[in-house]
């Protein structure tokens, strides 16, 4: 197997089963697990800050993701609106998300995720011949294109909101 072969057959699965794992915590109850999500809201913060830093240059690319977070805490004030929370009777805590909401931002992700991979393709083929490979940043149309920076601060943005959310209501509901 070509290296030119090898990073995609490695590459994809691991996207799919992400996306698979992502998609399975959109149906049914959750358990609230604080530590877990007080983790990934670090975590978010930290790729958005990463995200967004070589945006600078651009003005196009600030306000897609200004538009992108505001847009992504509404849906996630929307979500946390319609999420359900109980207490079983052992004590477990759990909430259930609106599935609606969780289904609409995967398939948006999905369509950008395959929109680049069919655009991206051709451009990594002929990088790969020629000798300035090594020379550039392979990820740099990751930031610079204001849709795709868009629909992932509207992902970032909807879960750090949706996450804190979570933690604060289950708080207000004696959950978490």
């Amino acid at each position: 197997m070509t290296p030119n072969a090898l990073v995609p057959a490695l590459v994809i699965p691991l996207l799919l089963f992400s996306l698979y794992r992502r998609a399975r915590r959109n149906f049914g109850r959750q358990p609230i697990q604080r530590k877990r999500m007080t983790f990934r809201i670090g975590l978010l913060g930290l790729v958005l800050v990463m995200l967004v830093a070589p945006s600078f240059h651009s003005t196009f690319l600030i306000a897609a993701a200004v538009a992108g977070l505001l847009l992504g805490a509404g849906l996630a004030w929307i979500g946390l609106r319609l999420t359900r929370f109980e207490i079983t009777p052992d004590g477990q805590e759990f909430y259930t998300p609106n599935s609606y909401i969780g289904i609409a931002l995967m398939a948006v992700v999905v369509a950008r995720l395959v929109y680049r991979f069919v655009v991206m393709v051709p451009v990594v083929q002929s990088a790969g011949q020629s000798s300035q490979w090594g020379a550039g940043d392979p990820f740099s149309t990751l930031h610079g294109s204001p849709i795709t920076v868009g629909i992932l601060t509207i992902v970032i943005g909807y879960y750090l909101v949706y996450f804190i959310g979570i933690l604060r209501e289950g708080q207000k509901h004696g959950v978490a």
